[in-house]
């Protein structure tokens, strides 16, 4: 019930690989939690250690940080209950055992931990220098909330189209849609449009899909809150609610400043509709609770009247909004401004989007009605145990894959050798790689600055990620996409790939490229970033650096004699090595500009083998000051979080180890000699 939540699916088509580990690892760690907080420390600590250690390996500290969230509140719950039963003490000894675990899984990966929160406070995830940013130490809050869910989209986890599914969905040709283009002389097209139709009309911008927990998992969620212990109960639905909350973002802002503005590293994130992923995994645990409660009670029909109660609320929703789909709202979409002057376009659309949430409201009240009626005839002795159970985990199957094949198809299923090499080489690509320097690319073709793809065959000036360097973004947003061709001149973007009249893509090369390095004639002092980046409007960086004065010691008493015969060149390029000889037949040193980014934690310079200090120039380069005569200059990427974690790394790896291969042999030695006793 738990994998076949829809986002598992909707995350595989979005290749979120990272996420799609780390979620599939959250009810490893949640054991490993449970079992040390009933007692067993010994087997419960080691199995949390090593759960935790392979959750943040996963590399998705989001989903790790919602997860600890769910886990904050079984430790508030258990501690509540231990004060209740005058157990504090063994409250305390399981808490000890797991904050020791939680150090060594940490440890274990606190080289990755480490240069992460190392570059974050680098990138759009952290702070910004410019005075008008200076808002968040974390990413701009209208970002971070733009994937809020609705608070009315919540029931996407009882009825997947309650909001239309995904921004774009196939309605068919029997769809008012389909016909309604036909009627007004747009029949061409209607096959077209039909096959990815605007279907969405929730407040996200855009989606992949919605977050179905499944109906059965709703019913049996439900039937848990009446039947379950309360001491599971409670921080399960404490932590499905808060859940929830969180991800209503934007649309609840008491709860999401609360968190954005006083939570430890939550403003780091964006997407917080993703905080659902903790809600997947709470309701179909407190549903097996329910489940687990029915079988082991021996006469499991002192549990109908609950049955009956949980049966109404779940399917009563699913019938009203299958006789009343007016409650779910107008079914008007934001994407609908696009067609506003085809009203019978319109008309048509939200009769389609009625359909879709009707048409999946009668589904979901199906399956819960088969549910219920595997739990009716069970409680009445008319099904087995066993039976009982494969029913019921084949309507979970067939309820998830029916919902999830609507958006992980099987034409996203590509054959290996496709999947190895996922871009074909345009006439475009093929005429830019045959200059084999060191350059960059820009692909207009594409939206340059949130595409990966110009990456896969070029050095790229755009690209994709979701915490890209700061300091790089904001001179994307201030100044190159204002039109400031001398920043990508600066960033020696030699080619840009164009799209011809034909729709085929043409390279064009850039001849005020300035190469990988140059001396400058001379340089500006600046108080901060917000002179250094307005100083970039009008700057020629062939002639002259703009410096921050926090670097005005490494050009104190610098007076650049120009030397004409100068020259700077790259010998050698590695992604994490670059070399360059420099000639100056002059006695005056010269001030150096590198094409690359300046990134100081972990890039060294070296003249000759020497370790010599380098500065920031021009909002984003490199610069150093290059002595007369010949040299050979290295940059170098050291970064010392790298060797320090790696040792540290290395020894927790070790104790952790070590210590679930003793858990194991002291498991076996203990079984054996139970076998021994046993055989006299």
């Amino acid at each position: 019930a738990f994998a076949f939540c829809s986002y598992n699916f909707i995350i595989i088509v979005a290749g979120h690989n990272s996420k799609v580990h780390a979620i599939a690892l959250m009810p490893f760690v949640l054991a490993g939690v449970v079992m040390t907080l009933r007692g067993n420390l010994w087997k419960g600590g080691i199995l949390a250690a090593v759960a935790l250690a392979m959750e943040i390996y996963a590399n998705h500290l989001q989903i790790t940080y919602y997860l600890m969230i769910g886990i904050l509140i079984l430790m508030i719950n258990e501690f509540v209950y231990a004060i209740k039963d005058k157990k504090i003490l063994g409250f305390i000894k399981s808490a000890t055992v797991l904050l020791f675990a939680l150090v060594l899984a940490v440890l274990s990966n606190v080289t990755n931990l480490w240069a992460t929160y190392e570059y974050g406070n680098y990138s759009t995830r952290g702070p910004s220098e410019l005075t008008d940013k200076k808002i968040s130490t974390g990413l701009d809050k209208d970002y971070a909330m733009s994937w809020s869910y609705g608070v009315s989209e919540t029931m996407t986890l009882l009825i997947p189209n309650f909001n239309g599914g995904a921004s774009m969905s196939g309605l068919g040709r029997n769809s008012a849609t389909f016909k309604a283009m036909e009627n007004n002389g747009a029949g061409a097209q209607a096959k077209q449009f039909v096959e990815n139709a605007p279907t969405y009309w929730g407040e996200q911008p855009s989606t992949a899909g919605p977050t179905y927990a499944g109906a059965i998992i709703v019913f049996l969620f439900v039937l848990g809150l009446y039947i379950v212990e309360g001491r599971n109960k409670w921080w399960l639905l404490g932590a499905t609610l808060l859940s929830i909350m969180l991800a209503w973002g934007k649309n609840f802002e008491v709860l999401s400043d609360l968190f954005f503005n006083h939570f430890p590293a939550y403003n780091k994130f964006r997407t917080v509709s993703m905080t659902l992923t903790l809600a997947s995994l709470t309701m179909p645990l407190l549903a097996m609770l329910a489940v687990k409660k029915i079988l082991e009670t021996k006469d499991p029909l002192i549990y109908k009247k609950q049955l009956l109660y949980s049966f109404y609320i779940s399917g009563g929703l699913c019938a009203l909004f299958f006789v009343i789909p007016g409650f779910a709202g107008n079914f008007s979409s934001s994407a609908d401004e696009n067609f506003k002057q085809y009203d019978w376009l319109l008309t048509a659309l939200k009769e389609d989007r009625t359909s879709m949430l009707r048409m999946d409201a009668f589904r979901s009240l199906f399956f819960i009605a088969v549910a219920f009626g595997l739990f009716w005839f069970y409680m009445k002795g008319k099904l087995k145990t066993e039976l009982f159970c494969i029913a019921l985990a084949v309507a979970f199957l067939v309820d998830g894959w029916s919902v999830n094949k609507r958006y992980l198809k099987d034409s996203d299923f590509v054959s290996k050798g496709k999947a190895e090499v996922p871009f074909e080489a345009s006439s475009a690509d093929q005429q830019i790689l045959a200059d084999t320097s060191y350059y960059r690319v820009m692909n207009t073709t594409v939206s340059t600055f949130n595409d990966a793809s110009t990456s896969y065959f070029h050095k790229s000036i755009g690209g994709y990620h979701g915490a890209k360097l700061k300091r790089y973004q904001e001179l994307i947003e201030m100044q190159i996409s204002k039109g400031n061709m001398k920043m990508l001149d600066m960033l020696n973007m030699k080619y840009v790939i164009q799209q011809a009249k034909d729709g085929q893509p043409f390279a064009v090369p850039n001849p005020g490229a300035m190469g990988n390095a140059w001396f400058v004639k001379g340089y500006k002092m600046v108080a901060n970033a917000d002179a250094e980046m307005s100083a970039m409007t009008d700057l020629d960086p062939l002639t002259t650096a703009i410096i921050d004065k926090r670097f005005e010691d490494q050009v104190n008493g610098l007076q650049i004699n120009v030397d004409s015969t100068a020259s700077i060149k790259l010998t050698g390029y590695a992604p994490d090595q670059l070399n360059y000889q420099s000639i100056i037949n002059s006695n005056s040193p010269q001030l150096a500009v590198f094409s690359d980014i300046y990134y100081p934690a972990g890039w060294n310079a070296y003249i000759d083998g020497k370790l010599t200090p380098h500065m920031r120039v021009d909002y984003v380069l490199r610069a150093m000051n290059v002595p007369a005569g010949t040299h050979d200059i290295v940059f170098k990427f050291e970064p010392e979080v790298y060797m320090t974690g790696e040792r540290i790394s290395l020894a927790a790896s070790s104790i952790i180890l070590l210590l679930a291969a003793a858990a194991i042999a002291l498991s076996l030695l203990k079984k054996n000699k139970a076998e021994i006793i046993k055989k006299g």
